[in-house]
């Protein structure tokens, strides 16, 4: 079987990373880069001979060079991106969210399986065998009897973040959704890992969602929120997160049992197994595979993807329900500090950490678990 021809469209930010990955394939001939296209285009120095430049990423597919397209564009581009390239009979690296709202997924999902085109999310987490090692071993009852889910990462994003684009912390731009929220899109890897682990990765394994967004930057969007999914098992799985800590804390998901728990620090790919009263009794390290490498594989083999648009429907009711909600209640200004320091000029929540740890223990809401800021300003 020949190399297949290659697209990526976004190579500025994170498609910067894309972009060296392509190479790197095309030097091993694994894929022939076809084609980039950006609204600023890496220079033809910059690519190996005759990759075709476009500025525009609708204008790549319909040249019709490529057999496999990488998206790594604003959320609100996703669907007219990857269905125009899916009906182009492109398979499709597709960066996350897999769209800006559910009726999108499920167009996008009919067009795939009419086209018969494979569609993997970046969603990298999932390509970490630490997701069937946690699996495996809670299935052993090697943590006891499961009694929750969760996913937290509290992160720093300064002012110059939510300057970085038009769309950047928006909810809707020209009239359509965004959704540049901290649960659907820095800390997405969180909710969607530990939907995997859960085993709920369709939309129909949601039974239902409680949200409680918030935010402390002056933004459109949350950045610090609750969500609590219901699960059509029986099972719960909070995620907590924020973009407003004082430092940064690496994310991580949790199972917890009657006898310990196990949790995985995804940006890591480690594996801990902690005891009843939280100390850490194992550490183990897991392995993973890259996503677009993945899709090439099954493209050859026809392996099942690790990442398919499908298994990401449980996601999607989270930014579904994400952006149908009101929008995310304003931080009152007395429970925000303005901090200039080595991590940029940004606002943080003091106790912010604490906070988000309390809602995973109780499995409830900042407004139901009394967070001060949550209850109004101070007297």
């Amino acid at each position: 079987m020949s190399a297949p021809r290659l697209g990526l469209i976004g190579t500025g930010g994170h498609g910067r990373s894309h972009l060296a990955r392509a190479l790197r394939l095309h030097e091993q001939g694994r894929v022939v880069l076809a084609a980039v296209a950006d609204p600023h285009p890496p220079e033809p120095s910059a690519l190996p001979d005759d990759v075709r430049r476009f500025d525009d990423g609708a204008a790549l597919i319909d040249a019709g060079l490529t057999d496999v397209v990488v998206i790594c564009t604003p959320i609100h581009t996703h669907f007219a991106l990857a269905a125009a390239a899916a009906q182009r009979g492109n398979d499709i690296l597709l960066e996350k969210p897999t769209t800006a709202t559910l009726d999108e997924f499920e167009r996008l999902r009919d067009i795939a399986e009419r086209a018969g085109v494979r569609v993997q999310i970046g969603f990298q987490s999932l390509g970490s065998a630490a997701i069937e090692l946690v699996r495996t071993r809670v299935a052993a009852g090697e943590i006891g009897e499961v009694a929750r889910f969760s996913a937290t990462g509290a992160w720093v994003r300064d002012e110059a973040y939510w300057r970085r684009s038009a769309w950047a912390g928006r909810r809707t731009l020209d009239g359509r959704v965004v959704a540049d929220g901290v649960l659907t899109n820095p800390l997405a890897h969180a909710t969607a890992t530990a939907l995997a682990i859960a085993g709920a990765t369709r939309s129909e394994d949601v039974r239902a969602l409680e949200l409680d967004l918030r935010r402390a930057n002056d933004i459109e969007a949350d950045d610090t929120s609750v969500a609590i999914f219901s699960l059509a098992s029986g099972a719960r799985l909070t995620t907590a997160v924020t973009l407003a800590a004082a430092a940064h804390n690496d994310p991580y998901v949790e199972v917890a049992g009657d006898r310990g728990a196990l949790r995985f620090w995804y940006k890591t790919d480690v594996v801990e197994r902690r005891d009843a009263s939280g100390e850490v009794r194992e550490r183990v390290a897991a392995t993973s595979v890259d996503l677009l490498e993945d899709l090439l594989a099954a493209r050859e083999d026809g392996r099942a993807l690790r990442a398919p648009l499908l298994e990401t429907g449980a996601f999607m009711r989270l930014v579904d329900g994400v952006v149908t909600a009101p929008a995310p209640r304003p931080v009152p200004a007395a429970w925000v500090e303005r901090r200039d320091d080595d991590l940029g000029t940004r606002r943080v929540i003091p106790g912010i950490e604490r906070e988000l740890e309390r809602a995973l223990a109780a499995e409830a809401t900042f407004a139901r678990i009394g967070s001060p800021f949550a209850e109004g300003p101070r007297a």
